[in-house]
Order: structure tokens, then sequence, then C-alpha cells
């Protein structure tokens, strides 16, 4: 670790150097840091976010990041950059992608939703190429396109460091999903991927059927986000085929697809084998209670790897939810469940309010929680989930980590 520098003297410093204005978020943020005493131990990650404010703060531009990496520079225990939902554009790229090239501490970046396109990408992913520093990088809602991922896949066959790449609702298209998946079968070092919501046209499911094939030979890949595909049975079948000569998945997501009961059959044949999933992410589709019977007879008397369940927002009512609970009863590894935007009943309340009011399930662990009306009980909605901290997290650390957000909790890729 180099010596400390006063973080925010030198950013004084810096904007009166590059005649540039000081950014007063910036500036509240570094003098923030300056009084971290952990910071020559641990490192720290700078929150810059711009979306983390009850009050408006002027977000951050290409020309504030021109000033930033000077400051950074000389900050070696700087060791993280979360600059979500700020105005960066294909200007800030570049200036992120030489300070990626000169930079050799930086081990998680945040662009999320900023205004970054195609030749910014082009730039970060070749940083990427000879960078051996970042371990998790966000580029989550940039408009990328097909051509940017495809950049981002060919960066992969070279990489051998970063373990998180979020891709996700970046507008990749099937030439891009097809060459990541061939990447994959050649990188050994990716742990999770996020591919959430590409552009799809066709209603073949090729995409599905290349990164079915990318699984039989990956040994590494941890965390995999294929939501918003339009899949449908086929391409789970195609999925479970391959997670039966796969031992390194634990964590699948599938929501927001077209799976019906049929598909999840074969999800549950699955199951039934297959000792490593921990997470399972089935959040709106349609599997409803034959599907919902399905996982809970392969989670009763079979299965006990998995311990997380999403099944919000399926069209399943009381039957399907009392199985899931009854199951819940014997099998003792199964922990967080997520069952809201379904069908209740009595039963199901009553069943669900058991597990919480004994112990067995707890409220971190679901998205419901009971409460009674003139002896009745009812669930009411928790905002917990999967997915709870995936675009937004609180800016104060009064939230623990893993907080209903079992894939920060039970799957921990890396520390970022």
């Amino acid at each position: 670790m180099s010596v400390l520098p006063d973080l925010h003297l030198h950013y004084v410093q810096a904007c009166q150097n590059l005649s540039q204005p000081e950014n007063p978020f910036i500036a509240r943020v570094l003098q923030e840091a300056d009084k971290n005493d952990e910071i020559s131990t641990k490192g720290i990650t700078l929150k810059l976010a711009g979306n983390n404010h009850l009050v408006p703060v002027p977000r951050v531009t290409d020309d504030d990041l021109g000033v930033l990496v000077c400051v950074l520079g000389q900050a070696a225990f700087v060791t993280g950059l979360d600059l979500a939902y700020n105005v960066l554009t294909d200007a800030g790229a570049k200036t992120m992608a030489t300070f990626l090239q000169e930079n050799s501490t930086l081990r998680y970046l945040n662009l999320m939703f900023n205004d970054i396109g195609t030749s910014g990408a082009e730039l970060i992913a070749g940083a990427l190429r000879r960078n051996e520093t970042l371990v998790h990088l966000r580029m989550t809602g940039n408009k990328i396109e097909n051509q940017g991922g495809m950049l981002f896949a060919s960066m992969l066959k070279v990489n051998s460091t970063l373990e998180k790449l979020d891709l996700g609702d970046c507008d990749v298209g099937l030439k891009c999903l097809v060459a990541i998946a061939i990447a994959l079968t050649q990188n050994k070092s990716l742990k999770a991927i996020n591919l959430n919501r590409p552009l799809l046209y066709s209603q073949q499911e090729e995409t599905t059927v290349h990164i079915a094939r990318m699984l039989r030979s990956n040994s590494s890949l941890m965390e995999l986000h294929l939501g918003k595909h339009g899949m449908k049975n086929f391409g789970v079948e195609r999925l479970c085929e391959a997670l039966y000569e796969n031992s390194s998945l634990r964590y699948l997501d599938l929501s927001c697809n077209n799976i019906t009961c049929d598909g999840v059959k074969f999800l549950g044949e699955l199951l039934k084998k297959n000792q490593t999933l921990e997470i399972l992410d089935l959040n709106a589709n349609r599997i409803e209670d034959v599907g919902a019977i399905y996982l809970s007879e392969a989670l009763l008397t079979w299965n006990r790897s998995l311990q997380a369940l999403s099944i919000v927002s399926n069209n399943i009512t009381g039957k399907g939810l009392v199985a899931l609970a009854h199951t819940m009863q014997f099998n003792m590894q199964l922990s967080h469940i997520y069952i809201w935007g379904n069908k209740f009943d009595k039963n199901t309340c009553v069943e669900f309010s058991e597990l919480i009011e004994t112990g067995r399930l707890q409220l971190g662990c679901t998205d419901v929680a009971p409460y009674k009306v003139d002896g009745e009980v009812f669930l009411a909605e928790l905002s917990h989930g999967l997915a709870k901290h995936r675009y937004w997290a609180p800016p104060c650390a009064a939230v623990a980590p893993g907080a209903a957000d079992a894939s920060l909790e039970i799957v921990a890729v890396s520390e970022y």
C-alpha cells in the first residue's frame, strides 16, 4: 500500500490544475473517505452512485471522472469504485479504460446505467485484455448493443482475472450470447455472469442451446442469470440435460421467462440428482400448482442442496404453496423461499405463518409476514427477494450486505 494521501486536498488541487469546477458530491465523498481509519488495512470502495440520495446531487460527468482518476492514481487503497446512475458517456469510458490499463489495485467497478455505448464498450473491453486486477465489473443498463457485447466475449478469451461480469439490460443480441457461450468454454476464471434481457428476435432458443452446451464443459461458473430470454420448456430441458454433467453451477436465474409446469418437470428431475444448485429463481413464470408440486416432491425426499427458491408470481394457488410449506418442515436445508404474487388461500396463510412463528422460516429469508384480523391469519408482503440489491443498495451500512438477498448471502463469489 502506498502512503495515504489526503484525497479531498488532492481533488481540490487537481480541479485547479485542470481548470475544472469541483463537483460537491465527489468532494463530500472524498472528505468522508479521508475520515475512514481502516483504509490502510482493508481498502475502500468510493460510493459515487447518482441514485442513492434523498437530496439530488450533481451526477458525475466525463470531465468529473477525468479529475477523479488523477486523484485515484495516487490512492492504491481505493479498491472499489461505484459510478452507477451517472451521466458518463463514451468519453468517460475512454478515461476509465486508460485508468484500468495503468491502475493495479482496483478490484470492483460499477458503471451500471450510464450512457456508455458500443465504442465505450470497445475501449473498456480492450483495457481488460491487459488488466490483471479487476475482479467484478457491472455494465448493466449501458446500451453497448450486440457489437459491444461481442467485444466483451472476445475479452473473456484472454482475461484470466475477472470473476463477475454483469451485462444485463445492455441490448446485446443473439450473436453476442453465442460468442459469450463459446468464450466460456475456454475461460476458467469467470464465476458469475448476468445476461438478463437480451434483444432476441428468434423463437428457436438457439442461445439457450449454446449456453447449455457451454455448461457441459465449463467447470468454473457458479452463478448464471438468464432472465427475460423468452425461454420456453424446450430451453429448460436443454439446460437440465447439461446440468446433469455440471458440478459447479450454484445459482440459476430463469426469472421472467415462459416456463410452465412441463418445463419445471425437467427441473424437478434434475434436482433429484443434482447436489450442487443452491439457488433457483423461477420468478415471473407460469409453473402453477403442478409445477410447484414437482418441485416440492424433489425437495421433500431427494434434494438436500437447494437453499433458496423463488416462485414469485407463478399463478400458484393454495394447493401448490401448501405442498412447498410441507416440504420445508422436512427439508431443513431449504432456508429461503419467496412466494408473493401467487394466490393465497386460508391454508397457505396458516402454513407459512406457522413456519415463521416456529422459527423454521426467518422473516429475512422470505417475502411474506403474517398478521391477524379478527383472529384470521393473512400474509403481508415484505420487500425482500433474491434480487433486492441487484439494482439498488442502501447508501449506509444500516442493512447487512446479505440481508434479504440470498444471492449475496449464500453465494459469495468474491468479496465484491
